[in-house]
């Protein structure tokens, strides 16, 4: 299924800040939250916890029925994380939450998105390797190795996100997603 949520609401000149991501489902946003508990710093807000794909910098709205139409055209075959690492990205000070073993399944998907986009020459970060991770702090300490609960997150959603400052705070708002089925690998 695919669906677009509101994406006529930002046609316009201005260029939109845009990033392709996995989006959890209420059950996984309510173990990440529990894991934000163990990190200090500045808290991801709970309705903007997610694992980026692929981010997209500014790009000009005219773009979007073509984003939308890549997120469309993408693998539907759903995808399991185990969520069982907690980790740190010194140089931003991020603590994250992870897995310490990718799925092939997640690598091709990401892979093929980059392609899609490259073959549309809509440009992409490309200054770090994919590191599939959920930023649970910003400006954060290091989190202590303290052990938790690992916990399976059945990837069933895939979104275009607009990413927006409102109020002096960082909001997420989901333009387009395609859900996932099938069984995960």
């Amino acid at each position: 299924m695919f669906e677009i949520r509101n994406a006529t609401d930002t046609a316009g000149n201005k260029p939109l800040r845009l990033f392709y991501a996995l989006w959890p489902d209420d059950v996984t946003r309510d173990a990440l939250q529990a894991l934000q508990m163990q990190v200090h710093g500045r808290r991801t807000l709970p309705g903007n916890l997610h694992a980026t794909l692929t981010f997209l910098g500014n790009q000009p709205a005219t773009h979007l029925p073509m984003l939308e139409e890549l997120l469309a055209g993408l693998p539907r075959n759903a995808i399991t994380l185990q969520i069982d690492r907690i980790g740190y990205f010194k140089r931003k000070r991020i603590a994250w939450a992870g897995s310490h073993a990718v799925p092939d399944a997640l690598i091709r998907l990401q892979e093929s998105l980059a392609q899609a986009l490259t073959q549309q020459e809509i440009s992409l970060d490309r200054k770090n390797d994919f590191t599939p991770h959920i930023t649970l702090a910003r400006d954060a300490e290091p989190p202590t190795d303290r052990p938790f609960e690992p916990f399976t997150w059945e990837v069933r959603q895939i979104a275009l996100v607009r990413s927006m400052q409102e109020g002096g705070r960082l909001d997420y708002r989901v333009l387009a997603s395609a859900h996932l089925d099938g069984d995960g690998a």
